[in-house]
């Protein structure tokens, strides 16, 4: 692959305000690419460090004009830049320019390339995130296409300024708009001169210029709109980190407005502060043991128990381990034995780990480049392990909020319903554990939701139905815990195989299941607790119909046992381990809580997490 540098232009706005304006003399002459950009770095020199990674391609060239040829070949002569590979268009003047595609076409001819191509605008402000060129040529290698790579607008930025595409959710430009006026898309990705063209698809080039266009019009722009709207060729777009400002069509407010905007967030970056994410623990209220039914359930986020990450920027990447869910030094060989018969062999860091990699596959995949920064991560949770309150995917989750902040993506990059896949992904393909997606879905939209994970309905959209439900003024919910569980995981079974096979009893529990879910998101919107805590016992009794006492564990049975004897509703809040009870009637709570106590439990009042109408 060859990369190819225009900085051709013969713009003479920006130039002649310079030159009327004595604070800027020094910048008299100087060629746009040459101009200061970013804490007074070239314009350039951005741009040579981010692509002169010679093991990348064959060579790489940069076309200027016979006028300011001499500037650029001192620039490469300090720069390390080969001489031989500049190449001078000959035009000296606006009036007799080619144009950017010309130029481009000139190297293709007089190099005869047979390559793929890489092509930049060197004029082209752009924020020193130092993106990673790498990425988008694996991008396009992946796509086997051309390639288009555009950035999301600021909101100053108006869309007639720019050449404007609309991409579909595999990535493919549907439409370019070259300098659209407002009105005619929605859409603020702006495309710039940064695209990578395959080999075969470059006879284009000519048959564009043949076409008779005036020299104004062979820009890329143009071009694009050729390529995309009429001859219908595939062209798939890739989001980089940083916003771009060509500044070859601007005058000098614009060129210092756009410097010192880029040089501020450089700024800030420079100084950019650790963050930290907090993912809550979950009880499920009501439906489906999980959602691999297509069932239905109403799951709480709680502020008792959280797991929290924080990021900040680092030289190296590095992931932190907790001192006691990750140990690796011991007081003795029966400290050893104690900790890991009690706490397992597998701490948080594997998660923070699998979460990395496969957020770094999905930016990937999806065309999405970040930035090349590195970070440091740490870790740390009070969720009871073993007891089914989610507190693995409480980790990912908040992993995946520092990486999402970090490196800027929104839900425009990482839509908010497809994040609990994102999440469920990561447990099950990267590190086998089971789990569902319903954990995930409250972790991620918190507070009280209500949940449809219907199979017509994944099957339309590819994921479910979630909304909220109004918190405020929640009955006294109580939670209860093994103090010395098992794995929690054993619970479920072989209820799973029998969904498969299509067991009609299991099928069956599964339809009352979803009704109760229905009648429950009732009885919350009519504050209706006494019909609220009947619906919690009949989710238990089906539940237990279904899976055997065996399974179900007789320390889990016995603490539904004593919430019954004090007359509280309760059910199982996850995969077991834990219960959780509803109390019409508080008056027994201090008797309740006592009881449990004194079998080894521990007992606790459920905070709600998000207390305020969602």
């Amino acid at each position: 692959m060859i990369c190819i540098i225009l900085v051709a232009g013969h713009d003479e706005l920006l130039e002649k305000e310079i030159k009327s304006c004595p604070e800027y003399v020094y910048l008299r002459g100087v060629p746009k690419a040459l101009l200061p950009g970013a804490g007074g770095k070239k314009i350039l020199d951005f741009w040579w460090e981010a692509i002169r990674m010679r093991q990348l391609f064959s060579e790489i060239y940069l076309v200027t004009n016979a006028d300011k040829y001499k500037h650029y070949e001192r620039w490469a002569t300090a720069s390390d830049f080969p001489v031989e590979n500049i190449i001078n268009d000959g035009t000296t003047t606006f009036e007799n320019r080619i144009g950017a595609v010309a130029d481009f076409d000139l190297v293709l001819r007089i190099k005869n390339v047979n390559d793929d191509v890489m092509v930049v605008a060197g004029d082209m402000l752009f924020q020193d995130q130092k993106f990673d060129v790498q990425q988008v040529l694996n991008y396009f290698q992946l796509k086997k296409s051309n390639l288009a790579i555009y950035y999301e607008m600021e909101p100053e930025e108006v869309i007639s300024s720019r050449g404007i595409v609309e991409v579909t959710d595999g990535n493919k430009i549907a439409h370019f708009y070259e300098k659209p006026l407002e009105g005619i898309t929605e859409s603020r990705l702006a495309s710039v001169v940064f695209y990578c063209f395959h080999k075969d698809g470059l006879t284009s080039v000519k048959e564009f210029l043949d076409s008779n266009i005036k020299a104004e019009e062979r820009s890329f722009g143009k071009y694009m709109d050729y390529l995309i709207n009429t001859k219908g060729v595939n062209v798939y777009g890739m989001k980089l980190p940083t916003g771009f400002q060509l500044i070859g069509h601007v005058g000098l407010d614009d060129y210092k407005r756009w410097s010192d905007v880029f040089s501020h967030r450089k700024q800030i970056e420079d100084k950019i502060e650790p963050y930290t994410k907090r993912a809550y623990a979950r009880v499920g209220l009501m439906g489906n043991p999980s959602d691999g039914f297509h069932g239905k359930t109403i799951s709480l986020s709680i502020a008792n128990f959280w797991a929290e990450v924080t990021i900040h920027e680092s030289e190296k990447l590095v992931l932190t381990p907790h001192p006691l869910n990750d140990p690796t030094e011991f007081g003795s060989m029966a400290d050893l034995h104690g900790i890991s018969r009690k706490e397992g062999y597998l701490g948080g860091l594997r998660l923070l780990q699998a979460t990395c990699m496969r957020f770094y596959q999905y930016c990937c995949d999806r065309g999405i480049a970040l930035a090349k920064r590195n970070f440091t991560l740490k870790y740390d949770t009070n969720i009871p392990r073993q007891v089914g309150l989610a507190g693995s995917s409480a980790i990912v989750t908040a992993t995946l909020g520092c990486l999402m902040h970090f490196f800027n993506l929104t839900y425009a990059d990482m839509p908010k319903e497809k994040m609990p896949q994102f999440i469920l992904d990561v447990e099950k393909q990267e590190l086998i554990i089971h789990a569902g997606l319903q954990d995930r879905v409250i972790q991620v939209y918190e507070g009280l939701v209500y949940m449809d994970f219907s199979l017509e309905i994944f099957e339309a959209q590819g994921f479910g139905n979630y909304s909220h439900i109004e918190v405020n003024h929640l009955p006294h919910f109580w939670l209860a815990y093994l103090g010395d569980p098992s794995d929690s995981g054993k619970i479920h079974s072989d209820v799973n195989l029998r969904w498969k096979n299509k067991d009609k009893d299991v099928i069956e529990a599964m339809k009352k299941f979803a009704l109760l879910t229905d009648q429950a998101k009732v009885a919350f919107q009519n504050h209706d607790w006494s019909l609220l805590a009947d619906l919690m016992n009949q989710n238990f009794e089906i539940r237990r119909s279904i899976y055997s006492d065996l399974s179900l564990g007789a320390a889990n049975l016995r603490m539904i046992e004593i919430a019954r004897q004090f007359g509280s509703a309760v059910k199982f809040p996850g995969s077991g381990g834990a219960v959780i009870g509803l109390c019409v009637d508080t008056s027994k709570i201090g008797e309740l809580k006592a009881a449990f106590q004194a079998e080894g439990c521990v007992f606790c009042d459920i905070i709600p997490h998000g207390a305020l109408d969602a």
